[in-house]
């Protein structure tokens, strides 16, 4: 069953690892936006060629997007001379769908057992809404030219679910055993994910049940838990 866990959390890890490298969030890529310049906002299409935005405005036909021609391109150089475009920032909805790991978790006290903060093996699958923002500003530099910088803001909020182990001993089990070896949980809960850049960190809340015949006697059994979680993006 230990190496299955191991399996599990190894082939998650190698695949998202591969997904992220192709489509990180983190990256401003081509597709629709909404548009906020000069408080002001539309939906655009962006559209990626080597350093330069191309960011073309967009109307509603009906339930589709069509790129509006009348309404010209506007450019955003990766150095520009001059008096630079005003500051703008470009968001996005989107489900989000992310490999976690929790790698702290703070238990409070339970049957004379003090609060812990464990540190435990675990993974699992997350399904979120997530709204993105990229802002594009330019900054002066020495040459007197403008250079082009992006930031990028995140915040997804949705469920988890996925596998951990815990320490399964007399002390976990108000002395029910007098063994020790790692119990197998099913972990499952809600977090808040924030990314700023290419940096994803969050605050989950959730239950464990252990998934063997100790589960009755395990003092954590379903009890709420506070966590610290990290995730890779695999969509």
């Amino acid at each position: 069953m230990k190496n299955l866990i191991f399996f599990f959390f190894g082939a998650l890890l190698i695949t998202s690892c591969n997904v992220i490298r192709k489509s990180a969030k983190a990256e401003f890529t081509d597709g629709y936006y909404t548009q906020h310049i000069d408080h002001k906002r539309q939906l655009v299409y962006v559209d990626i060629e080597e350093d330069v935005l191309g960011i073309h405005a967009v109307k509603k036909v009906g339930n589709e997007k069509v790129i509006d021609t009348s309404a010209g391109e506007k450019f955003y150089q990766k150095e520009m001379t001059g008096t630079p475009i005003s500051a703008s920032s470009f968001s996005s909805n989107t489900l989000d769908i992310d490999f976690v790991t929790i790698p702290l978790k703070f238990r409070p006290a339970q049957k004379g057992v003090p609060a812990q903060l464990n540190a435990n093996l675990n993974g699992a699958v997350y399904c979120g809404l997530r709204t993105d923002r990229y802002t594009v500003a330019y900054h002066p530099n020495p040459l007197g030219k403008s250079v082009r910088n992006t930031n990028h803001y995140g915040f997804s909020f949705g469920v988890f679910t996925g596998l951990g182990n815990t320490a399964m001993n007399a002390t976990t089990t108000s002395g029910f055993i007098s063994s020790e070896y790692d119990g197998v949980l099913w972990t499952k809960g809600v977090a808040g994910i924030i990314a700023v850049n290419a940096f994803t960190v969050g605050l989950s809340v959730g239950v464990d049940n252990l998934l063997d015949n100790n589960r009755s006697h395990w003092i954590y059994e379903t009890k709420a838990w506070i966590g610290l979680a990290f995730g890779l993006n695999l969509n």
